[in-house]
């Protein structure tokens, strides 16, 4: 029987979270078969503890006492919340100084939308909406990029014009190439849950367990990857908020989250501006979800999510100081 532990973050814990911000004393322990139980940390199997216990690469970013906040650069027509605004190099360059300037510690460029029901677009089109962006950026700035896409021709590009980062949604399931242009560049490589391509994959919404289901997906495609010559230190993990997930999926994962960390990487929570947040708040314009992405950040910050990707960088930096303050 396949069990999985997740620890219950409280302020006076006995073992450091991840080698970050959160403790735990105890763990639920989950199972498929029967129902979960409360144990000592103490209790946990050795190895399992020395993952949900040991630090995780800093990946490049600078130091910080908290989560990392990755800024989303997309430079599409068509991406759910902000398509169509930065689809120039001047226009894309100035949202990402502005980025910058508000605090973000990497910026995460995109030239093809992944929101539900998006269409493929072709390698060229990607390539030339991405690709100018990074070159322009590379002469502003040091700060780590990351490339967000499912294609091993368009992360090489990326790469070669200073990219840092790949992250990919499909887990390096999309493009066979991927994993070997990712192994070469040494370059951390994010890897998300996707139940499908975004054209079909909210009518694949179906698990059996939702957290179960994602660890177990992320889990062997972390497998994969260090089959293929890519390094544990290197790869993060992201339970892919809304890509084939209803509303009770997604708060599912979000209640779960600290269970990924038993897979030994830093997480990745992408939920800005996503549809359930308006479902939730009443704010039918993703424009509007400021707030609630904010809620949602904090709450996974709160069970040690390393890398928080927003639209809204600003409001973000500034929520996490005052919490990490009240936190002391």
């Amino acid at each position: 029987m396949t069990l999985y532990y997740r620890p219950l973050v409280e302020e006076q814990g006995t073992h450091v979270l991840a080698g970050g911000w959160c403790r735990f004393s105890k763990v639920e322990v989950l199972s498929r078969q029967g129902r979960a139980a409360l144990i000592s940390a103490d209790e946990v199997p050795q190895d399992i503890l020395h993952r949900l216990t040991s630090a995780r690469s800093d990946l490049g970013t600078k130091a910080s006492a908290g989560p990392q906040v990755m800024g989303i650069l997309n430079t599409t027509p068509d991406s759910f919340s902000d398509g169509g605004q930065f689809g120039n190099p001047a226009s894309a360059r100035a949202h990402a100084v502005r980025l910058l300037q508000e605090g973000a510690d990497i910026i995460d460029i995109g030239g093809e939308s992944t929101r539900p029901g998006a269409d493929l677009v072709a390698l060229e089109e990607e390539i030339s909406r991405t690709k100018p962006t990074i070159l322009d950026l590379r002469q502003v700035s040091s700060l780590p990029l990351s490339i967000d896409t499912r294609k091993a021709p368009v992360a090489a590009a990326a790469l070669e014009a200073g990219v840092d980062w790949i992250n990919d949604v499909s887990a390096l399931s999309f493009d066979s190439e991927m994993a070997q242009v990712a192994a070469r560049s040494g370059a951390p490589l994010c890897l998300m849950h996707a139940p499908s391509d975004p054209k079909t994959m909210q009518q694949k919404a179906d698990y059996e367990d939702v957290l179960l289901d994602v660890y177990d997906y992320l889990a062997a495609r972390i497998e994969f990857a260090l089959s293929q010559g890519i390094l544990r230190q290197n790869i993060i993990v992201d339970p892919g908020i809304g890509f084939g997930k209803t509303l009770e999926h997604n708060l599912a994962l979000l209640r779960g989250l600290a269970v990924f960390h038993g897979l030994g990487c830093p997480i990745l929570l992408g939920a800005s501006r996503k549809r359930f947040i308006g479902t939730i708040s009443g704010a039918e314009k993703a424009q509007d979800r400021m707030a609630g992405s904010v809620a949602v950040a904090l709450a996974a910050a709160g069970q040690g999510a390393q890398i928080l990707r927003v639209h809204d960088v600003r409001e973000t930096v500034q929520a996490l100081k005052l919490w990490a303050a009240v936190r002391g």
